[in-house]
C-alpha cells in the first residue's frame, strides 16, 4: 500500500537568469526580464512528497518531524533570503532557474531520506508557474 506524505514550505530569494557566454542581448532576448543584472526575486512555495509503504508499526510513510527538519535545515536555511547566485553554491556555475532549483533540492533531499522512499519536488515560483522532479 503506497502513500504519499507532502510538506509545504516557503522561501523567497533572489536571482538572475543568464547564460555567461552570451551577449547581453541574447539574455535580454531568452530571459527577458529575468536578465536584469540587478538580480529579482520570488516568493518561492515548495512542495516535498515522500511515497512509500505505511510503516506497520508507526503507521507513517516518514516522520514528518524529520522531513520538516530535512526542509528546514537543506532548503530553507540554505536559499531563503538569499540571491541564489552568489550566495548559494551549486548557482555559481548553474542558472538558477525553477527546473535547475527543483533538481538541487531533490539532491540535496534525496540522500537523506530512506532509499526506498520515492521524493518528489514541486517548485511554485508564481503562483501560476510551477515545476516538479522526481528524479527521472
Amino acid at each position: 500500500m503506497k502513500v504519499t506524505v507532502s510538506r509545504k514550505a516557503h522561501f523567497n530569494a533572489a536571482h538572475r537568469l543568464y547564460n555567461a557566454d552570451w551577449t547581453d542581448a541574447r539574455n535580454a532576448t531568452v530571459f527577458g526580464k529575468c536578465a536584469n543584472p540587478n538580480y529579482h526575486g520570488h516568493n518561492y512555495e515548495l512542495i516535498v512528497s515522500v511515497k512509500g509503504d505505511i510503516h506497520p508499526e508507526t503507521g507513517f510513510v516518514m516522520d514528518m518531524k524529520i522531513l520538516k527538519h530535512l526542509i528546514e535545515t537543506e532548503i530553507e536555511e540554505q536559499f531563503d533570503h538569499k540571491n541564489l547566485n552568489e550566495e548559494v553554491k551549486e548557482f555559481k556555475t548553474l542558472n538558477p532557474t525553477a527546473e535547475n532549483i527543483a533538481v538541487v533540492i531533490y539532491n540535496k533531499i534525496k540522500p537523506k531520506i530512506e532509499s526506498h522512499l520515492d521524493l518528489e519536488i514541486t517548485l511554485y515560483e508564481t503562483p501560476r508557474n510551477f515545476v516538479s522532479y522526481s528524479g527521472e
